[in-house]
């Protein structure tokens, strides 16, 4: 008789989530069995509820790519991690490693990833089956429940700042202020740029300052763009968009300097605005991210452990996931939640 853990699950999109018991997976060849102790919620995991985006995924199934736990069990074949090993299972939860994109280290956008939460069951369960060549290495220096937004989050706004390719000394403009711009103003200082954080809420922007932001702007009051371009010289060397808001994706182009990056991370619904005569005659680039690689998580995790970013968490127990869902769906989140799968 199989053992049982809970675990959260999304039977029917757009429907409150059912904590039932499920079989706990047994680990097979190149498998682990993660023992979760905690897991961020993201508003990814929304869009999975919801089933919004083209590629839905199969109902039933468990949400969730921020679980960290402990190597429960290992299958036959792994030796990369053992038992007791501490890992996260983040959104890219495998990839084929053999296409030109695994080759090159752009196995985000490999054609056969597997993601965790969505296309895999993911960490809003007590165990998690995952690949030990995709899995994040925990290291020491950060709690389970601190690293759970680093390996989503944290890397994703990482790898964005990485790829607007700003310089120590110059402007970056962050967009967005909550659960990933807070982690993004803290990357950027610690990368050595000029912050300007852009919000509509006077808290966040608050907050912001409190992080470490140079330069804060109410997008609601008068012209955003206008007052960045003004306090940078003629505009941010890279601008990163994390508010998932058309309007936001708008003013972010026109906050961005001649010959800078646009870099898009959020994923708001609709097609993008771009003021194509801006873009042209200005030489501006315009690029997606999308999470990042295995060394960019290495590399966000680092600077986490070494205690110079450090997400604000809001930790719920598993049995509050629908209202945090909730909550998430309608902003009334300030940073990010975590579940406590330890207690």
């Amino acid at each position: 008789m199989k053992r049982k853990m809970q675990a959260a699950v999304v039977e029917q999109f757009g429907k409150p989530l059912v904590l039932r018991e499920w079989d706990i997976p047994s680990p097979e060849a190149g498998q682990i069995l993660v023992k979760t102790e905690a897991c961020g919620v993201c508003h990814t995991d929304v869009h999975a509820w919801h089933g919004d985006w083209p590629l839905k995924p199969t109902l039933p199934f468990i949400p969730g790519h921020e679980g960290i736990g402990m190597v429960a069990a290992v299958g036959s074949g792994v030796t990369i991690v053992k038992e007791g090993d501490r890992v996260g299972v983040p959104w890219l939860y495998s990839a084929c490693g053999r296409c030109e994109y695994c080759l090159s280290a752009w196995e985000t956008v490999c054609p056969q990833a597997q993601f965790g939460g969505y296309t895999k069951n993911g960490g809003f369960a007590e165990y998690i089956l995952a690949d030990p060549n995709y899995v994040a290495h925990i290291p020491s220096g950060i709690a389970s429940r601190d690293a759970a937004p680093i390996i989503c989050a944290g890397i994703t706004t990482y790898k964005g700042i990485k790829q607007t390719e700003a310089k120590p000394g110059e402007w970056i403009a962050i967009s967005g202020a909550g659960g990933l711009g807070h982690l993004a103003i803290q990357y950027a200082k610690v990368m050595g740029l000029q912050v300007c954080a852009i919000d509509i809420d006077d808290g966040k922007l608050a907050h912001a300052k409190r992080l470490g932001a140079d330069f804060v702007v109410n997008a609601k009051v008068g012209d955003p763009a206008a007052a960045v371009k003004k306090e940078t010289g003629g505009g941010a060397h890279g601008v990163l968009i994390t508010a998932p808001s058309l309007i936001a994706f708008k003013q972010g182009v026109g906050m961005t300097r001649k010959r800078g990056t646009c870099v898009l991370v959020g994923l708001p619904p609709g097609e993008f605005p771009v003021p194509l005569f801006d873009v042209v005659a200005n030489c501006i680039t315009i690029r997606g991210s999308f999470v990042g690689t295995r060394q960019d998580m290495a590399e966000a995790l680092a600077f986490a452990a070494e205690g110079k970013v450090k997400a604000d968490i809001e930790l719920q127990p598993l049995s509050a996931i629908n209202q945090v869902l909730d909550r998430l769906e309608h902003g009334d989140v300030a940073s990010r939640v975590v579940l406590d799968l330890e207690n």
